[in-house]
């Protein structure tokens, strides 16, 4: 026989139950949120000139030259203009590796060196991927324009781009060697 302690548990938790509808204990928990990304914060835009084929291709670019920038770059944009891309100073000449993590538009991504001159092209890159994109040979200056955008203008291996960071770094480091 149950104590009338035990009756009145038991009658609490099927009263529980029936007002509810699910006992505390088995009640479905609720899923965290999943992290919201970081709103895409877009740089002061600034004029880039790309010589291809004999010909002049203007974009206005963002610049970002901080580590903090540089590590977001497009990520989380979900769009970008065909007269619109990203220009990376690296701070130093050296290997460059990118990737398209968290990047939803597909980019061209043009390896430049210190003084402007294209040394790669990685065409139509898959965007969301976590495969490292290299630049193959040392590169001061990374350029991200809308995938499809160096083939329409011919941009190949030792074409030019300007900016004037790129003259500004380059004649800097001529000045540097001259001394």
């Amino acid at each position: 026989m149950m104590s009338r302690h035990s009756l009145l548990v038991r009658a609490a938790a099927v009263a529980a139950l029936l007002v509810t509808g699910f006992p505390a204990a088995i009640a479905p928990r609720a899923q965290p949120a999943a992290e919201a990304p970081p709103p895409a914060v877009e740089q002061e835009l600034s004029p880039l000139v790309v010589v291809a084929r004999g010909a002049e291709h203007r974009f206005e670019v963002e610049l970002v030259d901080t580590p903090e920038t540089r590590s977001v770059g497009l990520m989380y944009r979900r769009s970008l203009a065909p007269d619109r891309g990203m220009l990376f100073d690296m701070e130093r000449t050296g290997e460059a590796s990118f990737w398209m993590k968290d990047t939803y538009v597909s980019l061209d991504i043009i390896f430049i060196d210190i003084d402007g001159r294209v040394v790669r092209i990685a065409a139509d890159t898959t965007p969301l991927s976590e495969r490292p994109i290299m630049s193959g040979a040392p590169v001061r200056f990374v350029l991200e324009l809308v995938a499809g955008t160096a083939a329409a203008i011919g941009l190949q291996p030792g074409d030019v781009v300007r900016h004037d960071r790129i003259a500004e770094i380059s004649a800097a480091e001529g000045a540097e060697t001259l001394q």
